[in-house]
């Protein structure tokens, strides 16, 4: 049989045979084989999920050799591309400019005078839609360039190296990878409409900008909605359970945040409290209704009626229909557990053969960066190639404008390992207003601030709040990842005038020198 598609194909091609009457096998005996295997359901790999974890694990094991099949349950991109990272950067993006070029003062430093500034909401909508889409075709288009097979239908397990799909096709494979990501978490007496409550799912569409938005949560997704409604003219107030906005930031940097990204807007905020029941309102006719409760005596603190709620609570894990129990994966709080190489692990804690699982679905890192780089560690272990990667090495940003980016534990995080493990750190900052690029820019609000080791000079972690801080963070996760300790940082020449030059001065006051 093999024999005679590879003479068919020969001859078709030979003869220049019309494309519908040749066969779609490709020409070389693996690729010949591959396609008698995808009949048989037989793969090396098969990842049930296609956000960015499951395209970069597949696009992985393609240049590893490996036949591959993904189960894109219709949602090539997953959350990042279609609700997530990549629509939210074009909201920030054209909110962005909206913001700039209604700041007269700032405009009036550099020598500027500008007309007043409005915005089509329904063009800005369709901007960040259409990024979206246009993303989301490339990612496909690569996988099924690469010879990679896509199922539309979602896969579920039926043991570790099984995989059944809703049309009752059975996939066999060497290796399964799950990458299914996760969704908004919406806490309990929280009533979604999809209109006036919303999560980020529903924010993202843009169907309306209301004059006052409370927004539940004050990590990255509310931060960054905050910068888009109050650049686009909305007031909004911060709920935070936990004692302080911004408590998964560094302290030190988000009281940076606070001074630049929320005293000067029209944001105010609760901490400490509980949206124990938020009830939704009719746009532009009713408000919602945020009742709060203390976060410790449970007692009722106020009642606000916003004319709308974005919940943003953090997100779980998307396992529904994955057949876990089946497969006898052990899960915690909705989690898959996995081990140090991806592998997922059984009720015993020992990793079941075949099985690996990236990305939010293991909740050890929620970034669509950490769930490619997850899934690429995969496939290098089951190829054979240990790989372990250093989650303290991978960065990450809330692109608010200016950006807040950090690599590595926080500070009060790196005392505690400090203390227990016998060492001091170290702490060193830059100043955006010392750098000539930023005040070129009318941009001087911010710091860079590195902590290392004392004894060896190891950088631990960064922090950064101030123009462009995502992109200066890489080079700094760079130096975790590839041990280059703050030592040689300091001797490191960079470019001037650069933002970069904040870095430099940190990287040098940790050595007890003055950057010029």
């Amino acid at each position: 049989m093999v024999r005679f598609v590879l003479a068919f194909a020969a001859a078709a091609t030979a003869l220049k045979l019309p494309s519908v009457l040749r066969p779609t096998t490709p020409t070389t005996t693996r690729g010949a084989l591959a396609a008698l295997r995808m009949e048989e359901t037989d793969f090396d790999l098969v990842i049930v999920g296609c956000g960015v974890g499951g395209h970069g694990a597949a696009l992985h094991a393609k240049s590893k050799g490996l036949s591959v099949a993904v189960c894109s349950g219709g949602d090539v991109g997953g959350t990042c591309v279609n609700r997530g990272c990549v629509p939210s950067k074009a909201l920030l993006a054209a909110s962005g400019r909206v913001r700039e070029m209604s700041d007269t003062k700032h405009l009036a430093a550099l020598g500027i005078t500008a007309g007043p500034v409005s915005y089509d909401r329904e063009k800005v909508a369709a901007h960040a839609n259409n990024l979206a889409g246009t993303v989301k075709k490339n990612l496909g288009n690569s996988l099924t360039g690469l010879g990679v097979t896509v199922f539309e239908e979602k896969g579920e397990l039926i043991d570790g190296k099984t995989v059944s799909l809703g049309s009752g096709k059975t996939l066999k494979a060497k290796n399964v990878i799950l990458a299914t990501g996760s969704v908004p978490f919406v806490p309990p007496g929280v009533q979604i409409d999809g209109k006036t409550v919303f999560t980020s799912d529903e924010a993202l569409k843009l169907e309306w900008v209301p004059d006052w938005v409370a927004i539940i949560g004050s990590g990255y997704i509310g931060l960054e909605f905050s910068d888009v409604y109050t650049a686009l003219g909305s007031d909004v107030t911060f709920v935070e359970a936990l004692p302080r906005l911004m408590a998964g930031f560094d302290k030190q940097i988000a009281q940076q945040a606070d001074k630049i990204l929320l005293r000067p807007r029209n944001i105010d905020g609760y901490s400490g409290v509980f949206a124990a029941e938020v009830v939704p309102g009719i746009p532009g006719v009713k408000p919602c209704k945020v009742k709060m409760i203390d976060a410790n005596t449970k007692e009722h603190t106020e009642t606000i009626e916003p004319d709308a709620v974005m919940v943003c609570t953090g997100r779980k894990p998307y396992s529904e229909g994955l057949g876990l129990e089946k497969a006898g994966v052990k899960v915690e709080r909705g989690f898959v557990q996995v081990n140090e190489k991806m592998q997922a692990l059984g009720e015993d804690g020992e990793p079941i053969d075949g099985l690996w699982c990236i990305g939010d679905l293991n909740g050890k890192m929620m970034l669509a960066h950490a769930a490619s780089a997850q899934g690429i560690s995969a496939v290098e272990n089951m190829c054979g190639d240990e790989h372990v990667l250093n989650h303290d090495a991978i960065p990450a940003a809330c692109f608010t404008h200016p950006e807040i980016a950090m690599v590595g534990p926080t500070e009060e995080q790196a005392r505690e390992r400090a203390e227990k493990e016998g060492y001091e750190i170290g702490i060193s900052t830059g100043n955006f207003r010392a750098n000539s690029k930023a005040l070129a820019e009318g941009e001087g609000d911010g710091i860079a601030k590195v902590i290392f080791r004392k004894d060896t000079t190891d950088v631990i972690a960064v922090h950064i709040v101030g123009l462009h801080a995502a992109d200066l963070i890489q080079e700094c996760a760079n130096a975790i990842e590839h041990g280059i300790n703050l030592r040689q940082l300091s001797m490191t020449v960079h470019t001037h005038p650069t933002l970069c030059e904040v870095l430099d001065e940190a990287f040098k006051g940790g050595m007890g020198r003055t950057a010029h």
